[in-house]
Protein backbone atom coordinates (compact mmCIF):
# COMPACT_ATOMS: atom_id res chain seq x y z
CA UNK A 1 0.00 0.00 0.00
CA UNK A 2 2.44 2.37 -1.07
CA UNK A 3 2.47 6.66 0.21
CA UNK A 4 3.95 7.88 -2.64
CA UNK A 5 2.42 7.84 -5.62
CA UNK A 6 2.52 10.90 -7.70
CA UNK A 7 -0.97 13.42 -7.75
CA UNK A 8 -2.49 11.95 -11.37
CA UNK A 9 -2.56 8.80 -9.76
CA UNK A 10 -4.30 9.89 -6.50
CA UNK A 11 -7.08 11.59 -7.62
CA UNK A 12 -10.41 12.26 -5.61
CA UNK A 13 -12.39 9.29 -4.67
CA UNK A 14 -15.76 9.27 -2.31
CA UNK A 15 -15.12 8.53 1.40
CA UNK A 16 -18.11 6.96 1.72
CA UNK A 17 -17.98 6.27 5.63
CA UNK A 18 -17.83 10.04 6.11
CA UNK A 19 -21.00 12.09 6.14
CA UNK A 20 -21.58 15.83 7.41
CA UNK A 21 -23.89 17.01 10.03
CA UNK A 22 -25.14 20.72 9.42
CA UNK A 23 -25.86 22.96 12.47
CA UNK A 24 -27.39 26.63 10.92
CA UNK A 25 -28.92 29.54 13.10
CA UNK A 26 -27.81 32.40 15.05
CA UNK A 27 -27.29 29.82 17.90
CA UNK A 28 -24.84 27.62 15.60
CA UNK A 29 -21.62 28.33 17.80
CA UNK A 30 -23.32 28.87 21.00
CA UNK A 31 -24.55 25.18 20.58
CA UNK A 32 -21.35 23.68 19.68
CA UNK A 33 -19.60 25.66 22.13
CA UNK A 34 -21.92 23.75 25.19
CA UNK A 35 -22.00 20.24 23.61
CA UNK A 36 -18.13 19.39 22.33
CA UNK A 37 -15.35 19.42 24.02
CA UNK A 38 -13.11 21.90 22.24
CA UNK A 39 -13.47 25.70 21.84
CA UNK A 40 -15.76 26.96 19.02
CA UNK A 41 -16.18 29.97 20.06
CA UNK A 42 -12.72 30.74 19.85
CA UNK A 43 -12.19 29.07 16.01
CA UNK A 44 -12.48 31.80 13.70
CA UNK A 45 -15.15 31.55 10.95
CA UNK A 46 -13.23 30.15 7.83
CA UNK A 47 -11.30 27.89 9.93
CA UNK A 48 -11.93 23.83 11.39
CA UNK A 49 -10.22 22.09 14.11
CA UNK A 50 -10.74 18.38 15.51
CA UNK A 51 -13.39 18.19 18.16
CA UNK A 52 -15.14 15.42 20.32
CA UNK A 53 -18.31 15.06 22.08
CA UNK A 54 -19.06 13.24 25.29
CA UNK A 55 -21.05 11.57 27.85
CA UNK A 56 -21.46 13.27 31.27
CA UNK A 57 -18.92 10.80 32.46
CA UNK A 58 -16.40 12.63 30.27
CA UNK A 59 -16.18 9.49 27.72
CA UNK A 60 -15.88 9.96 23.86
CA UNK A 61 -19.20 9.21 21.52
CA UNK A 62 -17.33 10.68 18.65
CA UNK A 63 -14.10 12.29 17.34
CA UNK A 64 -14.53 14.44 14.46
CA UNK A 65 -13.72 17.54 12.05
CA UNK A 66 -15.70 20.59 13.10
CA UNK A 67 -15.95 23.15 10.60
CA UNK A 68 -16.97 27.10 10.80
CA UNK A 69 -17.72 28.21 7.58
CA UNK A 70 -19.74 31.03 9.18
CA UNK A 71 -20.60 32.38 12.77
CA UNK A 72 -24.34 31.00 11.88
CA UNK A 73 -23.16 27.91 10.22
CA UNK A 74 -21.40 24.55 12.06
CA UNK A 75 -20.52 21.26 10.08
CA UNK A 76 -19.51 18.48 11.61
CA UNK A 77 -17.28 15.79 9.23
CA UNK A 78 -18.25 12.75 10.88
CA UNK A 79 -16.52 9.09 10.24
CA UNK A 80 -17.53 5.56 10.91
CA UNK A 81 -21.13 7.28 12.24
CA UNK A 82 -24.41 7.36 11.62
CA UNK A 83 -25.26 10.87 10.99
CA UNK A 84 -29.02 10.80 11.32
CA UNK A 85 -28.61 8.90 14.88
CA UNK A 86 -25.90 11.69 15.55
CA UNK A 87 -27.94 14.23 14.84
CA UNK A 88 -31.07 12.90 16.53
CA UNK A 89 -29.12 12.87 19.20
CA UNK A 90 -27.80 16.03 19.12
CA UNK A 91 -31.34 17.84 18.57
CA UNK A 92 -32.50 16.44 22.29
CA UNK A 93 -30.47 19.35 23.63
CA UNK A 94 -31.70 22.20 21.07
CA UNK A 95 -34.72 23.35 23.96
CA UNK A 96 -34.97 27.09 22.53
CA UNK A 97 -32.14 27.98 20.77
CA UNK A 98 -32.59 29.29 17.68
CA UNK A 99 -30.97 26.95 15.80
CA UNK A 100 -31.18 23.71 12.93
CA UNK A 101 -29.75 20.54 12.81
CA UNK A 102 -30.19 18.26 9.84
CA UNK A 103 -27.58 15.59 8.16
CA UNK A 104 -26.64 17.34 4.97
CA UNK A 105 -27.32 15.21 2.41
CA UNK A 106 -26.18 17.63 -0.51
CA UNK A 107 -22.67 17.70 0.76
CA UNK A 108 -20.41 14.60 -0.27
CA UNK A 109 -17.13 13.57 1.35
CA UNK A 110 -14.56 12.99 -1.12
CA UNK A 111 -10.36 12.14 -0.50
CA UNK A 112 -7.18 12.38 -2.05
CA UNK A 113 -3.57 12.09 -1.30
CA UNK A 114 -2.29 15.44 -2.48
CA UNK A 115 -1.95 19.39 -1.30
CA UNK A 116 -5.24 21.19 -1.33
CA UNK A 117 -5.62 23.85 -4.26
CA UNK A 118 -6.66 26.26 -1.50
CA UNK A 119 -6.91 25.37 2.25
CA UNK A 120 -3.85 25.21 4.42
CA UNK A 121 -3.82 24.09 7.96
CA UNK A 122 -6.60 24.50 9.82
CA UNK A 123 -7.98 27.25 7.19
CA UNK A 124 -10.87 26.18 4.96
CA UNK A 125 -10.51 26.15 1.22
CA UNK A 126 -13.46 27.70 -0.69
CA UNK A 127 -13.70 25.72 -4.59
CA UNK A 128 -16.71 27.75 -6.03
CA UNK A 129 -19.82 24.87 -3.85
CA UNK A 130 -16.82 23.15 -2.83
CA UNK A 131 -15.45 23.44 0.66
CA UNK A 132 -11.63 22.19 0.98
CA UNK A 133 -9.94 20.76 4.14
CA UNK A 134 -6.06 19.98 4.50
CA UNK A 135 -5.42 16.43 6.08
CA UNK A 136 -2.18 16.07 5.49
CA UNK A 137 0.56 15.75 8.35
CA UNK A 138 4.16 15.46 7.99
CA UNK A 139 5.13 12.60 5.73
CA UNK A 140 1.48 12.37 3.81
CA UNK A 141 -0.46 15.11 1.75
CA UNK A 142 -4.23 14.99 2.11
CA UNK A 143 -6.88 16.64 0.89
CA UNK A 144 -11.05 16.56 1.75
CA UNK A 145 -13.76 18.42 -0.11
CA UNK A 146 -17.00 18.49 0.75
CA UNK A 147 -18.83 18.77 -2.36
CA UNK A 148 -22.35 18.58 -4.25
CA UNK A 149 -21.02 15.51 -6.31
CA UNK A 150 -19.77 12.40 -4.99
CA UNK A 151 -16.48 11.44 -6.47
CA UNK A 152 -15.68 7.94 -8.34
CA UNK A 153 -15.53 5.02 -5.73
CA UNK A 154 -12.38 3.77 -7.12
CA UNK A 155 -10.05 1.16 -5.72
CA UNK A 156 -11.08 -0.11 -2.09
CA UNK A 157 -7.20 0.17 -1.88
CA UNK A 158 -7.19 4.29 -1.71
CA UNK A 159 -9.61 3.88 1.44
CA UNK A 160 -7.71 1.74 2.96
CA UNK A 161 -4.37 3.71 2.82
CA UNK A 162 -6.83 6.96 4.35
CA UNK A 163 -7.70 4.60 7.25
CA UNK A 164 -4.48 3.88 7.46
CA UNK A 165 -2.95 7.53 7.74
CA UNK A 166 -5.98 8.16 10.08
CA UNK A 167 -4.20 5.22 12.49
CA UNK A 168 -0.41 6.38 11.74
CA UNK A 169 -1.54 10.09 12.49
CA UNK A 170 -3.32 8.79 16.33
CA UNK A 171 -7.06 9.87 14.71
CA UNK A 172 -8.75 6.97 16.26
CA UNK A 173 -11.42 5.31 13.97
CA UNK A 174 -13.92 4.22 16.30
CA UNK A 175 -16.55 1.05 15.84
CA UNK A 176 -19.71 1.58 18.11
CA UNK A 177 -18.18 -1.04 20.65
CA UNK A 178 -15.54 1.24 20.94
CA UNK A 179 -17.65 4.72 21.62
CA UNK A 180 -18.62 6.33 25.31
CA UNK A 181 -15.76 3.93 26.86
CA UNK A 182 -12.49 5.67 26.72
CA UNK A 183 -11.84 9.51 28.23
CA UNK A 184 -10.19 12.08 25.57
CA UNK A 185 -7.05 11.38 27.56
CA UNK A 186 -7.11 7.23 27.06
CA UNK A 187 -7.96 8.58 23.09
CA UNK A 188 -4.72 11.16 23.47
CA UNK A 189 -6.82 13.82 22.03
CA UNK A 190 -4.25 16.46 22.95
CA UNK A 191 -2.08 15.49 19.86
CA UNK A 192 -4.87 16.58 18.02
CA UNK A 193 -5.80 19.23 19.77
CA UNK A 194 -9.27 18.43 19.87
CA UNK A 195 -10.38 19.22 23.31
CA UNK A 196 -9.95 22.01 25.74
CA UNK A 197 -9.60 22.59 29.41
CA UNK A 198 -9.99 26.71 29.81
CA UNK A 199 -13.82 26.70 28.32
CA UNK A 200 -16.78 26.79 29.97
CA UNK A 201 -19.32 23.82 30.71
CA UNK A 202 -19.87 20.77 28.48
CA UNK A 203 -20.81 17.48 29.52
CA UNK A 204 -17.40 15.43 30.84
CA UNK A 205 -15.37 18.96 31.08
CA UNK A 206 -15.22 18.07 34.75
CA UNK A 207 -13.49 14.92 34.71
CA UNK A 208 -11.88 16.04 31.71
CA UNK A 209 -10.47 18.87 33.27
CA UNK A 210 -9.77 17.21 36.81
CA UNK A 211 -7.22 14.24 34.82
CA UNK A 212 -5.85 17.25 33.28
CA UNK A 213 -4.96 19.48 36.27
CA UNK A 214 -4.41 16.62 38.70
CA UNK A 215 -2.26 14.88 36.14
CA UNK A 216 -4.01 12.00 36.19
CA UNK A 217 -4.02 10.37 32.79
CA UNK A 218 -2.19 6.92 32.76
CA UNK A 219 -3.07 5.86 29.71
CA UNK A 220 -2.54 6.41 26.32
CA UNK A 221 -2.58 5.14 22.61
CA UNK A 222 0.14 3.31 20.89
CA UNK A 223 0.26 2.42 17.39
CA UNK A 224 1.06 -1.63 16.20
CA UNK A 225 1.58 -3.54 12.88
CA UNK A 226 0.90 -6.96 13.60
CA UNK A 227 0.90 -9.99 10.74
CA UNK A 228 -2.32 -11.60 12.34
CA UNK A 229 -5.82 -8.96 12.85
CA UNK A 230 -6.71 -8.62 16.48
CA UNK A 231 -10.49 -7.02 16.61
CA UNK A 232 -11.45 -4.08 18.50
CA UNK A 233 -12.32 -4.95 22.05
CA UNK A 234 -9.56 -7.72 22.02
CA UNK A 235 -7.18 -6.90 25.41
CA UNK A 236 -3.42 -6.80 24.80
CA UNK A 237 -0.83 -8.41 26.94
CA UNK A 238 2.48 -8.86 27.76
CA UNK A 239 2.10 -12.40 28.34
CA UNK A 240 1.62 -12.44 32.38
CA UNK A 241 -1.04 -9.45 32.93
CA UNK A 242 -3.63 -7.44 30.68
CA UNK A 243 -2.69 -4.57 29.90
CA UNK A 244 -4.68 -2.41 27.56
CA UNK A 245 -7.67 -2.93 24.90
CA UNK A 246 -7.78 -2.51 20.88
CA UNK A 247 -9.95 0.38 19.73
CA UNK A 248 -9.34 0.01 16.25
CA UNK A 249 -8.09 -1.92 13.60
CA UNK A 250 -7.41 -2.11 10.00
CA UNK A 251 -7.09 -5.32 8.19
CA UNK A 252 -4.15 -5.06 5.78
CA UNK A 253 -0.76 -6.97 5.63
CA UNK A 254 0.82 -6.07 7.85
CA UNK A 255 -2.54 -4.79 9.80
CA UNK A 256 -2.61 -1.41 11.51
CA UNK A 257 -4.15 -1.36 15.28
CA UNK A 258 -4.23 1.40 17.77
CA UNK A 259 -4.41 0.43 21.60
CA UNK A 260 -5.26 2.55 24.60
CA UNK A 261 -2.46 1.47 27.16
CA UNK A 262 -0.57 2.57 30.02
CA UNK A 263 1.94 5.66 28.97
CA UNK A 264 4.10 3.71 31.35
CA UNK A 265 5.09 -0.03 30.64
CA UNK A 266 8.02 -1.97 30.88
CA UNK A 267 9.28 -3.68 28.13
CA UNK A 268 8.78 -6.95 26.58
CA UNK A 269 6.39 -8.33 23.92
CA UNK A 270 3.10 -7.72 23.40
CA UNK A 271 0.53 -9.83 21.75
CA UNK A 272 -3.57 -9.53 21.53
CA UNK A 273 -5.71 -12.68 21.04
CA UNK A 274 -2.53 -14.07 20.10
CA UNK A 275 -1.28 -11.86 17.63
CA UNK A 276 2.26 -10.26 18.37
CA UNK A 277 2.59 -6.73 18.52
CA UNK A 278 5.29 -4.48 16.90
CA UNK A 279 4.89 -0.73 18.24
CA UNK A 280 5.77 2.04 15.99
CA UNK A 281 5.94 5.48 16.55
CA UNK A 282 2.92 8.01 16.30
CA UNK A 283 3.34 10.72 12.72
CA UNK A 284 2.47 14.22 13.80
CA UNK A 285 1.16 16.88 11.61
CA UNK A 286 -2.57 16.69 11.75
CA UNK A 287 -3.23 18.45 15.15
CA UNK A 288 -4.69 21.73 14.13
Amino acid sequence: MPDNLPVSAAPFFALPDHTVVALDGPDATAFAQAQFANDVIALPPGNWQWNAWLTPKGRVIAVFALLKPAQDRVLLLLSDTDAGEFAAQLQRFVFRRKLKIAVADGLQVNGAFQKPDSAESARIGILGEELELDYGGDQQPRTVRLSPTAAPARESDLQARWFAQDLRAGLPRLPATQREQWTPQQLSLERLHAFSVKKGCYPGQEIVARTHFLGKAKRGLALFETDATPATGDTVSDGGKPLGQIVSVLPASPSLALAVLPLERGPGSLSADGAQLREIALLDGLAR
